[in-house]
């Protein structure tokens, strides 16, 4: 209970600070905290007096050590101002030592403003104030990730959860797993599951069982961590046209090991967009003797038409798009979609195409069928 009194005071000094130091509120601005001990409507008042109108303003600021993204919203607002009245305009605000991003991003989508004990902040009132201020050092320690998600092991749970053909499952840590297979192990599962869960990307069913909640905003938090310069990229130079090498190709032998179309070259099949000169392959060790000799492929420096990537882990190969029965087959969508963020050139504008041809009509489907 010292504890939370304690943050209450500091979070109170410090949303006093950040509204006296906005030109025009002067006076007009009030800062307590509740001293009710129980059943309390706020931790902090902030009241505001806008000047040009007279509007009175209330932010009723909720106090929180270390908010986690699935717990929010915190609090019934409408009850409560139905419960203990408010005489003007009331902004609902988070308040905590460190407002992690998708915190703030939850908050926004919600129509909650936040600040930190640093000064990071955004208060709105609409159509009256706006306060921003963001990059402000942190000044307390911050959580670390309960998971790394730029492993390859972490790469092959997140590329199960959100390939389209799996849109609609309701998963379970076991399932999950199988789909991971091999070398991911079902505590791996679990961490990247609970802090999945935590930051409110994956809800959980009365089932037990799990969905994804935001694919396209999981999607964005797996790019800002892939590691795409971990896969080893080799420059080769053919004689042979598209057609001709994609028929010499479909002669390599299956079990010399594993071949696709990646990036461009595979949204040329899923959503064409970007035209370029280059055929790009993600092609397993073990099959790149034979890849070379069928390709009759010569490694280059410069000059190259043929961009293979060695994979660091087969996880990429994971369920390929063969759309109807062609071979090679294709990178996944969302697998085509990360590798295309990362390469350059016109990587982003084939990336776009991608997501709204292939994964968001999927996704909008699922969500829609729920």
């Amino acid at each position: 209970m010292k504890a939370q009194d304690s943050l209450e005071r500091e979070l109170e000094n410090r949303l006093r600070v950040i509204l006296g130091a906005v030109p025009g509120l002067g006076t007009g601005v009030k800062v307590w905290r509740n001293p009710a001990a129980s059943d309390r409507s706020f931790d902090i008042m902030g009241e505001l007096e806008l000047p040009r109108s007279n509007d009175r303003v209330e932010l009723w600021v909720e106090c929180r050590d270390l908010p986690r993204p699935s717990q929010f919203p915190f609090v019934n607002l409408s009850n409560r101002i139905l419960q203990h009245g408010s005489r003007g305009t009331v902004v609902p605000v988070l308040a905590a030592p460190h407002i992690s991003p998708r915190m703030a991003e939850l908050c926004e989508g919600h129509g909650w403003s936040w600040f930190d004990l640093a000064g990071n902040c955004r208060l709105v009132v609409p159509g009256a104030l706006y306060i921003e201020r963001t990059g402000l050092a942190a000044v307390h320690e911050r959580q670390r990730p309960k998971a790394n998600l730029s492993s390859a092991a972490s790469a092959r749970v997140l590329r199960a959860l959100l390939a389209p053909r799996n849109a609609a499952v309701n998963w379970s840590q076991t399932a999950l797993r199988m789909h991971c297979e091999p070398g991911v192990s079902i505590g791996l599962v679990n961490k990247v599951v609970s802090h999945l869960r935590d930051e409110a990307w994956l809800e959980q069913r009365d089932d037990g069982k799990f969905r994804v909640k935001d694919a396209i905003g999981l999607l964005d938090v797996w790019r800002k961590s892939y590691r795409f310069e971990r896969h080893r990229r080799i420059g080769y130079f053919t004689l042979l046209k598209p057609q001709e090498l994609r028929n010499r190709l479909q002669t390599m032998n299956p079990s010399a090991g594993e071949i696709v179309y990646a990036a461009f070259s595979a949204a040329d099949f899923q959503a064409p967009c970007v035209r370029q000169n280059k055929t790009w392959l993600y092609v397993s060790d073990a099959a790149l003797d034979e890849f070379v000799r069928v390709a009759d492929a010569k490694r280059v420096d410069t000059g190259e038409n043929l961009v293979v990537l060695v994979p660091e882990d087969d996880g990429v190969f994971y369920l390929r798009d063969a759309g109807n029965g062609e071979m090679p087959a294709r990178t996944n969508p969302v697998q085509t979609w990360l590798d295309l963020r990362h390469v350059g050139g016109r990587g982003e504008e084939a990336a776009e195409a991608v997501l709204n041809q292939c994964l968001k009509p999927v996704w909008e489907g699922a969500v829609r069928h729920v």
